[in-house]
């Protein structure tokens, strides 16, 4: 069978990124040479044509390597080593509805679930719903989106009305200040963050705050950074609301006519956050910049706060969310341009899964399931032989349902559980006791798959076609441009053809442009106030749609009432009346309160969980590039230096960092940008990337009682020297299985550029590390070169393995941290001979000619290393960021790479000063 790449059609396709919630518009076309060219869309208005280095690299992302291409059973439960057998699609299908439908006889509908993602499309999400809600008549489907946004889906409910985000990327643009707190805009949004970098080159009165635990990247163009201790927001904006009252900020008009319970938030924030000093206190700040803050933000008129998983990610997330909204509020700085609190959505469909009722506790179409009316209304319009009527089991609560065994059948879809929930260890637990485990993936190893009963084949990005939402409310087309490879289907056709295979009409779509039809119906059914169940999401202007209309759909935001040429809304509460009965906003009442778990004796530091620039999610994706993989190749402990004096480890050693519920081991670093008691450890690594660097294991599942957003930004870590004999790496041009080698006791892999890399560690010294080195490399052709270097003395080993004068492999070995940089040996592996200089510098581990080693990669989309950008520094005497640009191109694209650049420019600046 052919599993090269296979188009639909050769001509250039819109659609849009799968990544973040930005929602950048991608144009897509595959070459002569089977290549997938990738460009922005410079039509989309959310990113005008530029693409973060993520979105660049998608092209590399699709291959087949990996891919789950056609259904598949395991027989042997429990056994993730078993090997699943391939199916027809009726049998897998057929062994999926038998089951579910002999476990809601037996035990009711509640004892079965979905856990799906914000990677899914709209349609996916809806049929999920409409399955699960209306026909199976339990509420016991969750998203991903859980971990991630619901607690802004709350804050939004409670001061609004319904889950509305107020406003466009254009406000950030528009703002005289924008706030950013509890996010690595930079990084984790860089097409918006260099949206904001530009208006503030524009206007340079424009100013830029920052709050974070960390110094991020995103602090780096900030005008003031705000490094609070964790877990301490709500009193840092419970200060500034009674600040903001107290210095004649508030708008008094807007409040008495559109809003209620400004008195009782205010008495709440001023029974702990009166005075500013008593605030400075608890958040940690210095008086001044706290100060310097409230004072910004009470005479700039034009404000934007956005917020992200710093804010949301906690068990008083949903407070969080309000405290910001509150201030909004006061102030009156909402629904006009260029103000207003923002929700920066971290997936690519979060939105659109909260639009279509993806939640466990809300129903399609931006309509609740604790209210009558509207499940009737929903019931009425599916036609339905039931309708949920309870919420369903929130993510954490599934999992140790299903761990009980409350819960006896659960399909996961597009997401990867086992590696991104909190207490991962007990999810996986949960999973091997589970009676049915049925999962829809695009790839066939990952951590949650290896737990499951039935494999299905997902289609996914460039094969897929329907719709997302991103954090402005705008719909875009995600478009297949690609054939399904094997006999992958789309998420939306599978569970269709289960329903249809249970006895559930209803099902029966010609094509996804129906799904988007029937989802566009049902927002504007009885949508209005003689119907009794008036709400903002309404796509009226969307119904009706053929296939071509649909295929011919242009990016849109909601609501959507008539064409959109003359609805469209950019803004919500542009008139000041929201989604409450009243129509009125509300202020919520926010107690500060503390995280659940605070650091104590035996596990003294705190926990804060994040992204990478380069990676997403868990890596099952953005790990196939070798580009991506290039910025931060292992998982790693950023730690003050202080800290890691105290509990005795080293800056580039490895450390084993431990919670009351679990650890992992990873490679220390001092990114400079940590306090003291805290640790930072990424999110993106699993277990087919690395031995032991799941941080989900490690944190803690307190939830937060409203969202039941778990608590990713705060859990009690200790930190200790994970103690090895020896250190290593290899890079191979042919992949090996080094987790079936019982010398390596921790690993990662990396791809490379035609190699594979693994750094490697061991906890007894290799008694013939020659012998071993030949096995771990594959050197059994008799005409190769082998060429090595022992000290036994001081137990280093260095080996290449070259065949035809081409780099096969190359091995290197210390007890010490004396390891040579990786970046020019990956570089041979690109040619197809070595040259005479090459083998002088091979086991070495660097090049004769010391330029020719780039360093580690900072500008990922052009391939920019640090050596090669400071020797353009200090050789052209440049003083700018905009300079190393013109002089190498760094920074010239998605700009993701600016704070960094401007970072080093600094720093060599300072050295040249001293």
């Amino acid at each position: 069978m052919n599993l090269s790449l296979s188009p639909i059609a050769t001509s250039v396709t819109n659609t849009t990124c799968p990544y973040c919630g930005v929602g950048c518009g991608v144009r897509a076309s595959l070459q002569a040479d089977g290549q997938l060219a990738i460009a922005g869309d410079d039509s989309h208005a959310a990113n005008k044509g530029r693409l973060c280095v993520k979105g660049s690299a998608l092209g590399e992302t699709v291959g087949l390597e990996g891919r789950l291409l056609f259904p598949k059973v395991r027989t042997e439960k429990g056994n993730g080593n078993a090997a699943a057998q391939r199916v027809s699609w009726d049998e897998a299908l057929d062994k999926v509805a038998l089951g579910f439908q002999n476990i809601i006889t037996e035990h009711g509908p509640d004892a079965v679930a979905f856990y799906v993602s914000g990677q899914l499309l709209t349609e996916d999400y809806y049929i999920a719903n409409k399955l699960m809600k209306g026909y199976i008549g339990s509420a016991n489907i969750d998203t991903n989106s859980r971990l991630c946004m619901s607690s802004a889906v709350a804050g939004h409910k409670r001061a609004f009305g319904a889950d509305l985000v107020p406003v466009c990327y254009e406000d950030l643009e528009l703002a005289d200040l924008v706030v950013l707190v509890g996010s690595n805009t930079a990084w984790c949004h860089p097409i918006l963050f260099q949206r904001i970098a530009r208006a503030r080159e524009a206007r340079p009165q424009m100013k830029l705050v920052v709050i974070d635990p960390r110094r991020t990247a995103s602090c780096e163009l900030a005008d003031l950074h705000l490094p609070l201790q964790p877990g301490t927001d709500v009193w840092l904006f419970n200060g500034l609301l009674s600040y903001l009252s107290r210095n004649g900020a508030a708008d008094a008009g807007f409040i008495a006519a559109h809003t209620n319970g400004s008195v009782a938030a205010l008495q709440a924030a001023e029974l702990e956050c009166l005075a500013p000093s008593q605030v400075a206190t608890v958040c940690g700040l210095k008086l001044q910049d706290l100060l310097d803050f409230y004072a910004m933000f009470a005479r700039t008129g034009k404000v934007v706060t956005g917020f992200s998983q710093g804010v949301n990610q906690s068990s008083s997330g949903t407070d969080k969310v309000n405290s910001i909204i509150n201030c909004h509020l006061l102030t009156g700085r909402i629904g006009k341009p260029g103000m207003g609190p923002f929700s920066i959505t971290g997936q690519p469909n979060a939105m659109g899964g909260r639009e279509v009722g993806g939640l466990a506790n809300t129903l399609a179409a931006h309509m609740e399931l604790d209210q009558p009316l509207h499940r009737e209304l929903v019931q009425t319009f599916w036609n339905s032989p039931a309708i949920a009527d309870k919420p369903g089991l929130k993510a954490v609560d599934l999992f140790q349902a299903i761990e009980r065994g409350d819960v006896k059948a659960v399909w996961i879809m597009a997401t990867n559980p086992v590696v991104s929930l909190p207490d991962a260890d007990r999810v996986q637990r949960a999973l091997s006791r589970c009676e049915l485990v049925v999962v829809s993936d695009i790839m066939e190893n990952t951590d949650t798959n290896a737990c499951a009963d039935v494999l299905l084949p997902a289609m996914g990005w460039g094969e897929k076609d329907g719709t997302v939402t991103n954090s402005e409310r705008r719909i875009s087309r995600q478009r297949g441009f690609l054939t399904a490879p094997g006999e992958a289907k789309a998420d939306w056709d599978i569970m269709c053809a289960l329903a249809r295979r249970m006895g559930y009409a209803g099902f029966d779509f010609a094509g996804v442009h129906e799904v988007f039809d029937e989802h566009a119906r049902l927002s504007a059914f009885r949508n209005d106030a003689a119907e009794g169940v008036p709400r903002f999401f309404n796509l009226d202007g969307l119904t009706g749609l053929g296939k071509a209309a649909f295929d011919a759909l242009q990016p849109v935001q909601w609501p959507l009432k008539m064409l959109p040429s003359e609805s469209s809304s950019a803004r919500l509460f542009t008139d000041n009346t929201y989604a409450h009965a009243d129509g009125k906003a509300r202020f919520i009442a926010t107690p500060p309160r503390y995280p659940a778990h605070m650091p104590d004796r035996d596990y003294p530091l705190s926990l804060n969980t994040g992204r990478v620039r380069d990676q997403w999610h868990t890596m099952t994706r953005t790990g196939k590039s070798a580009r991506l993989a290039d910025h931060v190749p292992e998982s790693f402990v950023d730690l003050h230096p202080q800290d890691a004096l105290l509990y005795g480890v080293r800056e580039g050693a490895l450390a084993r960092v431990s919670t009351r519920w679990g650890s992992l081991v990873a490679r220390v670093q001092h990114g400079g940008g940590i306090a003291r008691g805290s640790v930072f450890v990424p999110i993106h690594w699993n277990g087919q990337s690395a031995s032991d660097a799941r941080v989900g294991a490690l944190v803690n599942p307190v939830v937060d009682p409203i969202s039941g957003e778990p608590e990713f930004k705060h859990t009690p870590v200790r930190v200790e020297e994970f103690t090895v004999a020896w250190q290593g790496f290899v890079l191979h041009r042919h992949s090996t299985a080094v987790d079936q080698i019982p010398e390596i006791s921790h690993w990662t892999r990396i791809q490379g550029q035609q190699f594979t890399r693994h750094e490697m560690a061991g906890l007894k010294m290799l008694s013939h590390p020659g012998v071993w080195a030949r096995s771990l490399c594959g050197a059994t052709h008799g005409d190769a070169d082998w060429l090595e270097y022992e000290d036994a003395s001081a137990g280093a080993y260095r080996a290449a393995y070259i065949v035809d004068g081409r780099i096969e492999a190359c091995v290197f070995i210390s007890p010490r941290l004396d390891l040579p940089a990786r970046a020019w040996l990956a570089s041979l592996f690109l040619k197809l001979q070595l040259e005479e200089a090459d083998y002088a510098g091979l086991l070495p581990g660097q090049p004769l000619d010391k330029g020719a080693d780039t360093g580690p990669t900072i500008c990922s989309c052009f391939g920019v290393g640090r050596n090669t950008i400071c020797a353009a520094i200090r050789q052209h005497n440049i003083k700018s960021v905009p300079e190393i640009t013109s002089c190498l191109k760094a920074g010239g694209n998605c700009g993701s790479c600016v704070p960094e650049l401007k970072k080093l420019l600094n720093e060599m600046t300072a050295q040249q000063s001293a």
